[in-house]
């Protein structure tokens, strides 16, 4: 029988369990999705869609309530603007666990813990991640131009400043040459 047995403890005391569930939520929020033990995805599960409930409500004091339990104010801010309008005709069922396999470490079954996307919120995320790969191209041409002409600069400027630099060594004396080094005895006076 689980006659008042309401949650998993996790092998933790409370404090610590409510820290580990907390840091898990609010990385749930900020990434969107997390890899995690089966058991901790599936507390943490509880939590999050409470959590997005209260979003979807978006007055003050639901707001007041996540923010005691999300751990940085910019997720709660995610939460109200963008996670929250997601579900907003949804009733429930706003993430999704996916069993991954075991750990090498210690053979624990693994989850990804995430929350649900509609059809065009995945093309439209596809769409941006083409859209910066293609930046991230053309400012790595752009790049690569810039480069040879600062080096053809620099190579026409090296000539005349090859002059003006100070060499690297030891200091050399009115009369060109280079003064002896100063020795070191075990007792760390200086000689000579």
């Amino acid at each position: 029988m689980r006659h008042r047995k309401d949650h998993r403890k996790l092998s933790r005391t409370a404090s610590h369990r409510r820290a580990v569930l907390r840091n898990l939520v609010t990385a749930l929020f900020q990434y969107e999705r997390i890899e995690t033990s089966v058991a901790k995805a599936k507390e943490a599960r509880r939590l999050a869609e409470r959590l997005i409930t209260f979003g979807k409500r978006g007055d003050l004091a639901a707001r007041r309530h996540v923010a005691r339990f999300v751990t940085r104010p910019d997720v709660t801010a995610k939460l109200f603007a963008t996670i929250a309008p997601w579900y907003a005709e949804r009733n429930g069922g706003y993430t999704r666990i996916l069993r991954i396999g075991r750990r090498l470490g210690d053979a624990g079954e693994t989850a990804y813990l995430e929350l649900v996307k509609s059809a065009e919120q995945k093309e439209k995320e596809r769409h941006d991640r083409i859209a910066a790969a293609e930046a991230r191209e053309k400012a790595l041409k752009g790049g690569e131009k810039a480069e040879k002409k600062k080096k053809a600069g620099a190579a026409a400027e090296e000539p005349a400043a090859e002059g003006e630099r100070p060499k690297r060594g030891r200091k050399k004396d009115e009369a060109g040459t280079a003064a002896p080094a100063k020795k070191r005895t075990r007792t760390g006076v200086k000689t000579g």
